[in-house]
């Protein structure tokens, strides 16, 4: 939440955290309260849309049992920042996900900052394919790297 790229962005794209990934319902409590339009992953399919929520009380549980929100309407202006989450990532800022490709896809198709978030213990070398969509910035507990 200190990066001037979370600062400055009016629109901030950030999925909701499961157990074993970086928390992240203390970001959208700050982004909300701070004005900032924030959106969240809903998977539709096997395409993933970014809806606006208002509140945590605007999710519930969806694909595969993550929270998503409970509406559908997809919101199509830009994105200043999206928070991406990761099984593990590298140093060169290659992100490994859950391997369906959703945010390959739904960032392919928009220039948006790019930021995953990463436990330190899940940094090492992930290979990279051409449809896999390289990050701006991954940060660990311990480390900004990009």
């Amino acid at each position: 939440m200190q990066t001037s790229e979370y600062i400055a962005a009016e629109t901030v794209f950030i999925y909701v955290s499961v157990p074993d990934e970086p928390e992240t319902r203390g970001i959208i409590t700050d982004a909300l309260e701070r004005g900032k339009t924030v959106l969240v992953p809903k998977c539709v399919g096997d395409n993933m849309l970014a809806v606006k929520i208002r509140s945590l009380d605007d999710l519930a549980p969806g694909t595969f049992g993550i929270r998503e929100p409970i509406g559908s309407e997809a919101w199509s202006v830009g994105i200043d920042l999206a928070i991406v989450p990761c099984v593990a990532a590298s140093r060169n800022l290659n992100r490994l996900g859950h391997g369906r490709g959703y945010y390959d896809r739904f960032l392919a198709e928009r220039e948006i900052f790019k930021l995953c978030l990463c436990f330190d213990k899940l940094l090492c070398d992930v290979p990279a394919e051409k449809h896999d969509i390289k990050m701006d910035m991954v940060i660990t507990e311990t480390a900004k790297l990009g």
